[in-house]
């Protein structure tokens, strides 16, 4: 969802989202991330030149999750934030929001500062954080309709071994 309306998440919303963000696994319980809630519109329309494309909306989005995290507290840091902003996106849609990834992680800005950077300037981030994503979290601006099932790529699940063509 990249579109929302004007309307401001309530705070037990936003304590929802992080409610689960926190609950997210992480490999040996490492918990290797942080979030910063950005809310501040001023800031919002910094974060959404965090990429030379595809990060505009994050302007017009009532708050944003910057999910960072530490690789120095866990070899596979990549992947528990990862999880964790997963979890922020399925309990948006468990409330009835909407939300949108936006990769930060190997990204650059439009005059070719590595989107990490830019991040990192923006919110004063410490030194050994890397930022992989920001979450758009808002209400929904338009209807969206569901996958659709017909386009399924079955031929990309394998039973036991990897068959060509997905078939045996």
């Amino acid at each position: 969802m990249r579109r929302f309306t004007e309307e401001e998440l309530t705070q037990e919303q936003v304590v929802a989202l992080m409610k689960a963000a926190l609950m997210a696994p992480s490999s040996k319980r490492s918990t290797p991330w942080q979030f910063i809630v950005v809310d501040d519109k001023e800031l919002l329309l910094q974060l959404s030149l965090c990429k030379a494309q595809g990060s505009q909306f994050l302007a017009d989005a009532p708050l944003a999750v910057v999910v960072a995290a530490d690789p120095l507290a866990s070899d596979v840091w990549i992947e528990d934030a990862s999880i964790a902003a997963i979890y922020v996106q399925l309990q948006a849609e468990d409330l009835g929001l909407g939300s949108c990834w936006v990769q930060v992680r190997e990204r650059y800005t439009q005059t070719g500062i590595p989107s990490d950077d830019y991040v990192h300037n923006v919110l004063n981030l410490p030194l050994q954080l890397q930022t992989v994503c920001i979450i758009a979290v808002g209400h929904k601006g338009m209807e969206r309709k569901p996958f659709n099932e017909e386009f399924l790529q079955w031929e990309k699940i394998h039973l036991n071994r990897y068959q060509e063509g997905g078939q045996e």
